[in-house]
């Protein structure tokens, strides 16, 4: 099943993307690269936000970066999934920002498979303070086959 379909299947809905600052998605040769996409939910993940609620706001930045993609190359289908950057706002001792960032990889793995196209490179970290203050903040790179 095409990943367009499988967006479909989880009720996920792609509105057209205006034009901002910055350019959310830059297409190069065959690569689509994104912008950081951040999270509605903000706060600090160890305090006061749990890690579920951080996995919550992964995927809600990887819903974001598909609706980016959409728009720049016109469908999710016929991508590769490449690399991840997640970045997670948290404090100094806490250790789980693969298990955050996990919401935004299972999303792809959902939707391209977890071997394929959407066996991707990822890196998750951890930071003092994200822009606005927000939980997550994901970037993504696809390559067009």
């Amino acid at each position: 099943m095409s990943a367009e379909k499988k967006a479909a299947e989880l009720g996920l809905t792609f509105a057209p993307v205006e034009p901002g600052y910055l350019n959310l998605c830059a297409k190069s040769g065959n690569l689509l690269i994104t912008s950081g996409h951040v999270s509605d939910m903000k706060g600090k993940l160890g305090a006061g936000l749990t890690v579920e609620q951080g996995y919550q706001a992964a995927r809600e930045c990887m819903v974001k970066i598909l609706r980016s993609v959409k728009h720049t190359h016109g469908t999710l289908d016929g991508l590769k999934v490449v690399k991840l950057l997640g970045c997670v706002n948290c404090t100094q001792d806490f250790i789980e920002q693969h298990l955050v960032i996990n919401g935004a990889s299972d999303l792809l793995h959902e939707l391209y498979g977890k071997t394929g196209d959407g066996w991707h490179a990822r890196s998750a970290l951890g930071f003092a303070s994200l822009p606005t203050g927000v939980a997550v903040e994901v970037e993504a790179i696809f390559e067009i086959k």
